[in-house]
């Protein structure tokens, strides 16, 4: 199932995805959920973020890096920091260079949404704490995080968590295949098998620090080819069994 969320007359509903169509959904989306009337194509539905989170998780250096040397070496522990929910926005929306920074880079990722309460959980037992799994744009200012040395202002501003278009709740986190696309151009192709921390341990990690609630959000990672973006370009990452999330860069 791939799971939406889209707006009419200023009300949120969700929705499911079948193929390119929307249908409005009935049920609760985080148990049993089936599908009611066909609203029409996924283009003529306005897009909401697929859910709600009271906190998005992103982890930092998550993938192997080469280097001259071989490979760069990567952390012991998930390195983790916070974007507020005031940076969601849906598919199609605008990313917005704010006035604080002169670069912003893309970093395509898989992101995990929760789908029940957990708290203090093995890593045998977080599977099934996944609803399902999304696209992400970890929008970050990187001038900014070199200079703060921190990441909490370069990956906070408003617009600089692109989700979407859907959650879908039967693909296999440990093995997605993600692309990102700049302009058209492939700049990242991997798959999700070659993340250092896998899904279940990323989120026993951090149900010992924090309680993960319905709705919250796992940026898994960055895999390489992540690079500046300039005003006007087009960020599409795509993970096979979700589709596209799209967003243009302001001009």
């Amino acid at each position: 199932m791939r799971l939406l969320r889209y707006l009419v007359d200023g009300t949120a509903h969700y929705g499911i995805l079948d193929g390119s169509d929307v249908y409005a959904l009935i049920g609760d989306p985080l148990r049993i959920a089936t599908a009611g009337n066909r609203l029409g194509e996924l283009d003529a539905v306005h897009l909401l973020p697929p859910c709600v989170p009271s906190k998005i998780i992103a982890v930092g250096l998550n993938y192997p890096y080469p280097s001259p040397d071989g490979q760069l070496p990567l952390p012991d522990e998930p390195i983790l920091t916070l974007k507020p929910p005031s940076s969601l926005i849906a598919s199609g929306q605008e990313i917005c260079w704010p006035r604080l920074s002169s670069r912003i880079d893309f970093e395509g990722e898989m992101a995990l949404v929760i789908g029940k309460q957990t708290h203090d959980v093995e890593p045998s037992d977080a599977r099934a704490s996944i609803l399902g799994v999304t696209c992400a744009n970890d929008v970050t200012a990187r001038d900014l995080q070199r200079r703060d040395g921190q990441w909490a202002r370069a990956k906070g501003f408003d617009t600089f968590c692109p989700l979407g278009p859907c959650i879908a709740t039967q693909i296999d986190p440990d093995n997605c295949h993600l692309v990102t696309r700049v302009n058209r151009e492939v700049r990242q192709d991997v798959s999700t098998a070659q993340l250092h921390f896998a899904p279940t341990v990323l989120i026993s990690y951090i149900s010992k620090i924090m309680t993960l609630v319905p709705g919250d959000v796992i940026l898994t990672g960055t895999p390489p080819g992540s690079g500046a973006l300039k005003r006007g370009d087009v960020v599409d990452v795509e993970i096979d069994g979700v589709g596209v999330l799209t967003n243009r860069v302001s001009s």
